[in-house]
């Protein structure tokens, strides 16, 4: 295995992991990469490790240009177990002199590793000698994680950021300028939604502070998907649009179905946004992954739900993807809510205490049909769509 050259004293010394599909319930068609950095400067020093099965990919690669033991400086920017899972194995083939991590990350990692070995703690305008060149630290708590922080090695101009700025991506090519947008950006754009989006308030005063403080990296290196070096501001920017959720005129309507009754409502409601002139998304949980919808809720103003009954409970698709969307806690939404049921219409009536909790302006009351709807249902069903599209009007005016 080979280490990737990403600037002359900075390479890549990570792990690609082609084949995984899920990352807690988040679905990664395209598979990841952890990413960990060789710095070579008269103390070399690693930033971040791999997750613990990759241990002999990451090694390998330090190897291709360095005898591992050569390393003085170990730093963690983050403890989530694919950044830090290899952590003791390479602290006891290294024998590094100093490791660094965040005042949460020593927490963290004491909770998780059970480590046999000492931590330094930085913080926030730290700086430490990597021999020939210095790296700050800057924390970023709660991106996603208490313990996250960033290390700036300052004459290179090189931005280490953890998780922040990547994506589930699995590439060859190392490079933002090597990959194709069209596919990438799809990947970030899911990445916000389903793992940075709760913490929107966070990113903004966190991309206000960084620029206060006058960095301008040259190269921004996270821990998943690529290395940005062709045009770093382009991520960035991305990231102040989304978490500033400005309202666009889109919806999704998200349902399942047992006999095709609230396939049915959900295509008129479908229907009424399109009249009312929103751009609209149909998804259906039987076809649809919750990591997809988030996706897709990104952008939008509108979310309508629609669930048959089963057992005297919501549909448990409906209840699975309506759990995960809670916890992403997206802002402006305007909604509704629709169903089916055949003898007890309380578990579609209580749709609206789902969108209660979600913090989402319920602008209709909820359409419900015993059994198979009918014309006058459906109508309803239109006219919710309707309702839905004019309220998003309103606020993007």
């Amino acid at each position: 295995m080979q280490a990737v050259k990403i600037t002359d004293k900075v390479y890549w010394v990570g792990a690609i992991d082609w084949n995984i599909r899920d990352f807690h319930g988040y679905s990664t068609k395209r598979g990841t990469t952890y990413n960990a950095f060789l710095v070579l400067t008269d103390k070399p020093t690693l930033i971040d490790t791999v997750k613990k099965e990759f241990y002999p990919e990451m090694m390998s690669r330090i190897a291709s240009v360095i005898d591992p033991k050569k390393i003085e400086i170990i730093i963690s920017n983050h403890s989530e177990m694919d950044h830090s899972g290899a952590l003791p194995q390479a602290v006891a083939a290294i024998q590094p002199k100093e490791i660094y991590c965040s005042d949460m990350g020593l927490k963290d990692l004491t909770a998780q590793l059970y480590p046999d070995f000492e931590m330094k703690v930085v913080k926030t305008g730290d700086r430490i000698d990597v021999g020939g060149d210095t790296i700050s630290f800057v924390e970023a708590r709660m991106l996603h994680w208490p313990d996250s922080m960033f290390s700036y090695l300052e004459k290179e101009n090189v931005l280490f950021t953890n998780d922040v700025f990547g994506m589930h991506y699995a590439t060859s090519k190392l490079f933002d300028d090597e990959n194709e947008e069209r596919l990438w950006l799809y990947e970030a754009e899911k990445y916000y939604a389903n793992i940075v989006l709760p913490y929107s308030d966070i990113v903004l005063r966190f991309l206000d502070s960084v620029q206060k403080m006058g960095l301008s990296p040259k190269i921004i290196a996270p821990d998943h998907g690529f290395v940005w070096r062709k045009d770093p501001s382009k991520i960035v920017n991305l990231y102040a649009k989304w978490a500033a959720q400005a309202p666009k005129n889109k919806a999704i309507v998200v349902y399942d179905t047992m006999w095709g009754s609230t396939q049915k409502m959900a295509e008129y409601v479908v229907e009424g946004l399109r009249l009312g002139g929103t751009e609209v998304k149909q998804l259906s949980m039987h076809s649809s992954h919750r990591s997809d919808v988030a996706t897709e809720l990104l952008d939008s103003s509108g979310l309508i739900i629609g669930s048959p009954v089963l057992n005297s409970e919501i549909f448990p698709a409906m209840a699975d993807v309506l759990c995960y969307l809670k916890g992403l806690k997206k802002k402006y939404l305007v909604g509704g809510a629709f169903g089916s049921y055949g003898w007890n219409p309380g578990p579609v009536n209580s749709l609206a205490d789902c969108l209660k909790a979600m913090n989402i302006e319920q602008v209709a009351p909820i359409v419900t049909s015993k059994f198979v709807p009918d014309e006058k249902t459906l109508q309803a069903c239109k006219e919710l769509g309707l309702a839905v599209s004019k309220k998003i009007a309103e606020k993007i005016k």
